[in-house]
């Protein structure tokens, strides 16, 4: 995907630089599912600073200097830029878009406001962050965070603005939370996407709910839609509402704000339940780096968490080569059984490092893969020479 130039854009250094490597590092702990290897010395004993072009791994203290040299406008350029390389190498779809604040576990030391993750949960130290996903591929496209204290509408149009690179039309599925006059509002005036977002069950809908006409899809499911105004605007939506239930004393409604123009019966049965995919992505993915935080340095957090994305990207094209069931593991699955599952060794022949892996089941289709690397690489039309191992070539054994 050009990771290793994306990554020498954002530090300005060359091929032989240090910087680059340790943002490697970043993304290679992250695909491996921890956030500490540098405190497993079993995992430096095995070569993981090779894996880098390093000779030693990064400290926590170099990590933490390193990301606190860039600003979040240029790690928001690296985002931006790693958009467009899947998007060309035809990650996204771009035609259904769900969005999602997310809220992560906090565990610094700063005085923060204490929020609920869950309705019955405990109040914590939240950092706020605010995903954006395409809803058919289930890839994410970018995020965005703020302070527990933020109101969210200013960095969801933030993060916004990159769903343009991947399309100008989408169908955003937001949550709840954006049931607001200002959102709608906006995103009406700075974007052509359509936006569809579950309604507040205020006392104005609920007595809409009532008195429409509806229109029965199939047994016990209907729809109907009217005309809404939020209090003091003169702008108007569709409300659209799906009525569930065989008799009236059992009917249960749930409401809709649109902005599109596509049927109801479309938007309910079609549309709106992808909007789950974000949160299968949270589960899935969310142990690279998308389910807790130790600063609120918000910048370095950015920081760590976009080098997670490019990891995540990596792990898409990755399981593109594995079979079915091992392509539709989660990352800490696969992780444990991948990353730091195989056993193996490291030597150079030539101008070439070897890694020999030991006992790896067949049904991972991994030598067919990626036994003979360089000469697979050469007929593709690529170069075989790895930038970050100083120009090595790099290639697998499998015994």
């Amino acid at each position: 995907m050009g990771t290793w130039d994306l990554l020498k854009g954002l530090t300005g250094k060359t091929d032989y630089d240090f910087e680059p490597r340790i943002a490697q590092q970043l993304i290679n702990e992250s695909a491996a599912c921890r956030s500490r290897i540098r405190s497993g010395n079993y995992i430096t004993n095995q070569g993981f600073e090779l894996l880098n072009g390093l000779r030693v791994l990064a400290s926590d203290e170099e990590v933490h200097k390193f990301l606190n040299q860039y600003s979040m406008e240029q790690y928001r350029d690296l985002q931006q830029n790693l958009i467009k390389m899947r998007k060309i190498n035809g990650h996204f779809k771009g035609e259904v878009i769900a969005i999602d604040p997310h809220r992560i576990v906090s565990h610094s030391k700063r005085i923060m406001p204490k929020k609920k993750k869950l309705p019955r949960a405990s109040a914590e130290k939240m950092l706020q962050s605010y995903f954006l996903l395409d809803a058919q591929t289930k890839q994410p496209i970018s995020f965005n965070i703020g302070s527990s204290g933020i109101n969210l509408l200013a960095p969801t149009l933030q993060a916004m603005e990159t769903a343009k690179v991947v399309s100008n039309n989408a169908i955003i599925l937001a949550d709840k939370e954006h049931y607001n006059k200002r959102f709608f509002g906006q995103m009406s005036t700075l974007t052509k996407h359509s936006l569809l977002v579950p309604a507040q069950e205020n006392t104005k809908i609920k007595k809409t709910q009532k008195k429409l006409k509806y229109k029965e899809c199939w047994t016990g499911y209907a729809v109907a839609e009217d005309v809404y105004y939020f209090a003091g605007s003169k702008q108007n939506y569709r409300l659209i509402v799906q009525r569930e239930g065989l008799r009236e004393d059992n009917y249960q409604y749930k409401s809709f704000l649109t902005t599109s123009d596509k049927l109801p019966e479309e938007l309910m049965a079609e549309y709106y339940p992808e909007r789950w995919t974000i949160e299968s992505f949270f589960k899935n993915e969310g142990a690279l780096g998308f389910d807790s935080a130790s600063t609120l340095n918000l910048n370095v957090k950015f920081g760590k968490m976009n080098m997670a994305l490019l990891a995540q990207a990596a792990l898409y094209q990755f399981r593109q080569k594995l079979p079915a069931p091992f392509n539709s593991w989660d990352a800490e699955h696969l992780a444990d059984s991948m990353f730091r599952g195989i056993d193996g060794d490291i030597r150079v022949k030539g101008d070439t490092i070897v890694v020999t892996c030991y006992n790896v089941p067949k049904q991972y289709n991994l030598h067919n893969n990626y036994s003979n690397l360089p000469q697979r690489l050469a007929s593709e039309g690529i170069d075989p020479r790895i930038k970050w191992l100083y120009n090595f070539k790099l290639d697998f054994r499998f015994k």
